[in-house]
């Protein structure tokens, strides 16, 4: 059955008057580095270029195999401390993961996609104080892979950034650690020995692309030590020269486990600060939390306000990721013509859409906070204070599910081989997603969740399947579909919003006090 415009949310806002247009408010247009919320678990997300051994600083960390930290292409290795040691793959499409054995010897399951994360428990002191990200290659992560890498380093708290001796810093790099250097994430550098150990680059210094910055090594380095010294300190030069606000950035040479001994400590000595950090954020009771609040003597035309805003916000959000799901078109388009064709389709995409989740997520987040904030002051005379916005989030998750039988929230979109879109609901599949999953959300929507399902995969990486013109085709369809998708949940989302703070709000306003 086609699905019919969902009333107040999908009317034109041009039915209200001139005066009576409302505001939406600021909405985040990209995604960026947030500060992470005060229950979030500390992480340490590590990054770097493909042949910079990556892999062995973290293994040496551990005390583990680098077997072990083996995970597909594309995907995340998120490793955590328990004491029985497990593994499992995280494919979208699916509601459970995928285990197998936390051993050297043990092989993955056979996927017709790479899973988003794998996630490995082993009982290893160090990761009682944060939990040790992995994120793809630098050179494989493209636009959308950085959006959602400055996410999870932002939420996480600290960086890794391990680079080889030999090894220069690229454009796409300085623009990550740019973005990254103005906020409190913790950055920590790691150089590793090269092809030809502690050698600089082929031309005999440490440089970085675009910056027309170079240092060269000091001469009569005798020693191992020595060279590791001179070679990390033409890296941070070099590095400086393009990104000054990193020079509080701590480097550390790591060759071997005892020279990453000292990388180790640091790490520890970071988690121990920016745990009591984030423990005193967030107060044990919050202002309005608990007790009477009393309810504006004339809250006025809170209703039709309340209205106009879902309205409004639920349109900006549609043309928002109407046109960034044309530049992901667009995108596609230069993969497929430019990049590594058809095959290198299913990858990119699937970066775009995990990115554009993101954003959509973020979109909604604020809006229904400033949706909140705007007609919960003119219901209780004042703004209203964290407890008393918790208390009403509360309630008003509560009326999701009442509102809407048998039409979940928490669905995701699942691009199919014809370029369709196929849904699947619960929690457990939004999970699936996520390539470094968050604490409990505190706010009242769950997350959008778009992905690609297997058979895109097994669609164009098939041998001989290399028609460009098929594949834009087909791109275009998909990314269509996406839209659409998108555009019903997004209406949905709000309808359902006015309907359960409507419902709160109107209790309040008939007994006088917040019944929340």
């Amino acid at each position: 059955m086609k699905q019919g415009p969902l009333p107040s949310v999908d009317s034109p806002d041009d039915m209200a008057g001139p005066a009576d247009l409302p505001t939406c408010g600021p909405l985040p247009t990209r995604v960026g580095v947030t500060g992470p919320a005060p229950d979030e678990p500390l992480g340490v997300v590590a990054v770097g270029p493909a042949g910079a051994d990556r892999r062995a600083v973290l293994a040496t960390l551990l005390g583990l195999d680098p077997v072990m930290l083996t995970v597909p292409s594309g995907s995340w290795l998120v490793v955590r401390n328990a004491k029985v040691p497990t593994r499992a793959a995280f494919v979208p499409g699916y509601r459970q993961p995928h285990s197998y054995g936390a051993d050297r010897n043990a092989a993955g399951p056979a996927l017709a996609r790479p899973p988003r994360r794998v996630e490995l428990s082993v009982p290893e002191p160090l990761l009682r104080h944060f939990t040790l990200i992995d994120s793809p290659d630098t050179a494989t992560l493209g636009v959308a892979g950085t959006r959602v890498l400055v996410d999870a380093v932002g939420r996480a708290g600290a960086l890794l950034f391990v680079i080889a001796a030999d090894q220069a810093f690229t454009a796409a790099e300085l623009n990550l650690l740019t973005e990254v250097a103005p906020t409190s994430v913790e950055v920590v550098f790691a150089v590793t020995p090269g092809a030809a150990g502690w050698a600089p680059p082929a031309d005999g210094t440490a440089t970085t692309e675009g910056a027309g910055a170079s240092v060269p090594p000091a001469e009569g380095a005798a020693t191992e030590v020595d060279s590791a010294s001179v070679t990390v300190a033409a890296h941070r030069a070099a590095l400086l020269a393009a990104v000054p606000a990193l020079a509080g950035a701590r480097w550390f040479p790591v060759g071997d486990a005892d020279s990453a001994a000292d990388l180790r400590r640091a790490l520890v000595g970071w988690s121990s600060r920016e745990g009591l950090q984030r423990a005193s954020v967030d107060p044990p009771v919050l202002p309005g939390g608990q007790g009477r609040i009393p309810v504006a003597a004339d809250p006025g035309d809170w209703s039709e306000r309340l209205d106009r805003h879902t309205r409004s916000c639920a349109q900006r959000i549609r043309q928002h990721l109407a046109l960034e799901l044309a530049n992901i078109h667009l995108r596609a388009v230069q993969e497929i013509v430019f990049g590594v064709g058809c095959a290198g389709l299913p990858d990119l995409l699937d970066r775009e859409m995990a990115a554009l989740s993101l954003l959509a997520t973020a979109q909604c987040d604020q809006a229904v906070r400033g949706i909140t904030a705007d007609v919960v002051g003119r219901v209780l005379a004042a703004p209203p204070a964290e407890g008393v916005r918790r208390r009403i989030a509360t309630a008003v998750q509560y009326g999701l599910v009442d509102d809407q039988p048998g039409h979940e929230l928490d669905k995701v979109l699942l691009i199919t081989s014809t370029a369709g879109v196929t849904t699947l609901t619960g929690s457990e599949a939004i999970d699936a997603l996520a390539s470094y999953p968050a604490a409990a959300r505190a706010e009242v929507l769950p997350p959008v969740a778009v992905a690609l399902s297997g058979g895109c995969w097994q669609q164009w990486r098939r041998p001989g399947k290399d028609d460009h013109s098929a594949a834009r085709a087909w791109s275009q369809r998909a990314v269509r579909e996406v839209e659409l998708g998108l555009s019903r949940e997004i209406s949905r989302r709000f309808e359902v919003i006015r309907l359960s703070l409507g419902a709160v709000l109107s209790d309040a306003v008939d007994h006088g006090t917040l019944l929340a």
